[in-house]
């Protein structure tokens, strides 16, 4: 007798996906509030694989970057934000690369799209460094901030609209399923490692 197939997992509602990441952001402080406006147009939203468990991740990084935004000075909350957007990127940047662009790297149609998405990784990664060193208090930090935000919310809006569609075309169902398995296991593991104290403490002149 024949073994019945598993049955696929369903997509999830889109504006159901996008409001449970947000949700997951909003835990840090729930008093702050978030407003990330209207997000690029993508079709990888809620998907049961590595493409949606991404772009689910890119939305909690949207809301934790408004809400800094809303922050003020040395306050508890743009803090505690702060800290967790740090080990959010990094740890996601880390999994990301091991689960999916080194797998997409391989493939001559993709790979420029993984190049260019880990050397931006290796860019933010350089800026989140800087802020973590720099007095959060200051306008200074606050502009550099702002640098970053826009750096990384250009950065996701390629990946889902150009660098996501094209690798999606050259993976297997079963190679989106064992890559968001492996993103799972190396993003706990990275987040769990990062440090947030800085190397050097850079004082803002002026």
């Amino acid at each position: 007798m024949a073994t019945k197939a598993s049955p696929k997992p369903r997509k999830t509602d889109p504006a159901t996906a996008k409001a449970e990441a947000i949700a997951l952001a909003k835990e840090i402080a729930p008093d702050v509030p978030v407003r990330i406006g209207q997000t690029p147009a993508t079709d990888l939203r809620g998907l049961p694989d590595i493409f949606g468990r991404l772009v689910e991740d890119h939305d909690r990084h949207r809301a934790l970057l408004a809400m800094i935004e809303a922050t003020d000075g040395k306050s508890k909350d743009r803090q505690n934000l702060f800290a967790e957007l740090v080990r959010e990127l990094k740890a996601h940047a880390a999994a990301e690369e091991q689960a999916l662009w080194s797998t997409v790297l391989r493939n001559p149609e993709t790979t420029e799209f993984a190049r260019h998405a880990v050397a931006e990784h290796k860019e933010i990664d350089k800026m989140l460094d800087d802020l973590t060193a720099r007095d959060m208090g200051t306008p200074k930090w606050m502009e550099r901030f702002e640098a970053l935000r826009e750096e990384y919310l250009h950065h996701i809006r390629e990946e889902e609209q150009e660098q996501f569609v094209e690798s999606e075309k050259i993976l297997t169902d079963a190679d989106r399923q064992h890559m968001m398995a492996v993103f799972e296991r190396r993003k706990r593991e990275e987040k769990a490692a990062v440090e947030m104290k800085p190397k050097l403490k850079i004082e803002e002149i002026g």
